[in-house]
């Protein structure tokens, strides 16, 4: 039972932000080629709705 839980953290720990990834740089890959589509922007905001680009933390130290 423990084992399946943590298969399902594994999971979603690390192919979720890969797959994200993947979206975003196939897009890019796309609109570098031969602009804005439709289909890439479908990529990005599927990209966007894994995984949202947060803005970066400012460090005070």
């Amino acid at each position: 039972m423990i084992q399946k839980r943590v298969a399902q953290w594994a999971m979603m720990a690390v192919a979720v932000p890969v797959a994200a990834a993947g979206a975003r740089k196939l897009s890019h890959t796309i609109e570098a080629r031969r602009g804005p589509s439709g289909v890439s922007r479908l990529l990005t905001k599927g990209a966007d709705m894994l995984r949202p680009q947060k803005a970066k933390r400012r460090r005070f130290f």
